[in-house]
């Protein structure tokens, strides 16, 4: 692959829009050839992202949009996923191994866990009343990645 490859996406913050956000990321990444594990990585990276933005940052409003924001550069793709709902109030909290705000939506409050364990590099930043980013970065070991 040569060059610089990118691609914008925004939905509604409904729950059912999630699947649409995997597939899209996932046929998006499809063209550096991905083995099915660093697909399946991708994929859960991404849905968590999207359920933490619409469930926390904007309380399930559908009325609200989330943006994935995706690029491929030589065997790299970096995806960030961005919301301007009500922001992480702690994050250094937030970002610990089974806390979650929404107990009572019976959340395991794994997700940036997951994220941070599946992908190459994590960050998250975040502004109260102002938003969350998730960035994300995976490198690619395929063939078609390795050879382009």
């Amino acid at each position: 692959m040569n060059g610089l490859n990118e691609m914008t996406l925004s939905f509604s913050a409904r729950s059912e829009n999630e699947a649409f956000a995997r597939i899209a990321v996932a046929a998006f990444v499809s063209q550096l050839d991905p083995t099915l594990e660093e697909l399946n990585d991708l994929k859960t990276a991404v849905s968590e992202a999207v359920t933490n933005a619409i469930i926390h940052g904007y309380e399930s409003d559908p009325s609200c949009q989330v943006t994935i924001e995706a690029r491929i550069e030589g065997d790299s793709v970096s995806i960030a996923v961005l919301d301007s709902g009500s922001g992480i109030e702690d994050l250094e909290l937030a970002r610990q191994p089974l806390y979650t705000s929404k107990p009572e939506l019976e959340r395991s409050g794994m997700g940036f866990t997951i994220m941070e364990n599946f992908m190459d590099r994590f960050e998250v930043s975040s502004r109260l009343g102002g938003g969350t980013r998730v960035e994300m970065l995976k490198r690619i070991e395929s063939k078609k990645a390795l050879y382009n």
